[in-house]
């Protein structure tokens, strides 16, 4: 039988396929699939946003948690081009900090924390820096306000997804091994093939990735990159790295200080790119401590 090869993600049944971006399209807002749940104060929201080829399922846990340690409402957000929102060619971080800034306008949240990881820590610091009324406090996971091509695989990872192929017959658990057998050719780390794993679902009797491929491979050079901005964000600000990681290094101070010159910063023990998920306790401690909350 023949293996589909997957190519981009299927939204309201239609396969979406690359096309030219009109000016319309650009400065349209995606609607965006959002959990939430409902603080016991009234102390400033927590929103999280996650990185590329994630989704707002990457914070579950730790979203569950930090609404128990702090009783904020706590906001998890799936970008658009991933998880459950909307698809557009643009992936612009002007135009996905706008997506995210009309969810708050209806969610109607004059103010939040803002907290993102890798690409979601760019979009939140873009609209930090776009409209600094909208964010009390900010924290960015393991990503610096800079170009960062030279230490992603992230297009190696893309190549990789586009090239699988998976029998349409297969169970899930069945279908997701088989993907990864495929991945390893250019995957080595399993944790991050399972996390790439988490976009494989079944649309329409066959197996897809979730996230619009073709929008984000087209957008990848723009997302490894970062607007440019004079204008600093005063507010505090908290960058939070993983001490195996070199998404925040030395180089990278002088660029942070300037843009957010009331930050800090902090490196996990043991951690990598993925601190949330590979050092969650401290994580969690980080945040705390920096809301001031024991």
């Amino acid at each position: 039988m023949r293996r589909p090869v997957l190519r981009s993600c299927c939204w309201a049944g239609r396969w979406l396929r690359p096309r030219a971006v009109s000016r319309a399209a650009a400065a349209r807002p995606v609607d965006l699939a959002y959990n939430l749940i409902n603080g016991r104060n009234s102390e400033t929201p927590l929103v999280f946003l996650h990185g590329l080829l994630g989704s707002k399922s990457n914070f579950h846990s730790i979203s569950k948690a930090l609404f128990q340690r702090t009783g904020r409402t706590v906001v998890t957000v799936d970008s658009r081009n991933h998880g459950d929102s909307g698809h557009s060619p643009v992936m612009t971080y002007e135009a996905m900090s706008l997506d995210l800034q009309n969810m708050l306008n209806k969610l109607e949240l004059p103010e939040c924390i803002l907290l993102g990881h890798s690409m979601g820590g760019k979009i939140a610091m873009t609209t930090a820096l776009q409209n600094p009324r909208l964010v009390k406090k900010l924290v960015v996971v393991d990503i610096s306000p800079v170009r960062t091509i030279s230490q992603t695989a992230f297009p190696d990872y893309i190549a990789a997804m586009k090239a699988v192929t998976v029998d349409a017959t297969l169970s899930r658990s069945s279908a997701r091994t088989q993907a990864d057998k495929q991945l390893q050719l250019c995957i080595k780390d399993a944790r991050t093939r399972q996390f790439i794993l988490t976009n494989l679902v079944e649309c329409n009797g066959q197996y897809i990735w979730r996230v619009n491929l073709e929008a984000i491979a087209n957008s990848l050079d723009y997302l490894l990159g970062f607007p440019d901005f004079n204008t600093p964000f005063t507010a505090p600000t908290i960058f939070l790295g993983g001490v195996n990681s070199s998404y925040i290094s030395s180089k990278e101070y002088p660029e942070i200080k300037r843009l957010f010159p009331n930050s800090i910063i902090q490196h996990v023990p043991e951690a990598g790119h993925w601190v949330h998920s590979e050092k969650p306790y401290d994580f969690i401690n980080a945040i705390c401590a920096f809301l001031g909350t024991s």
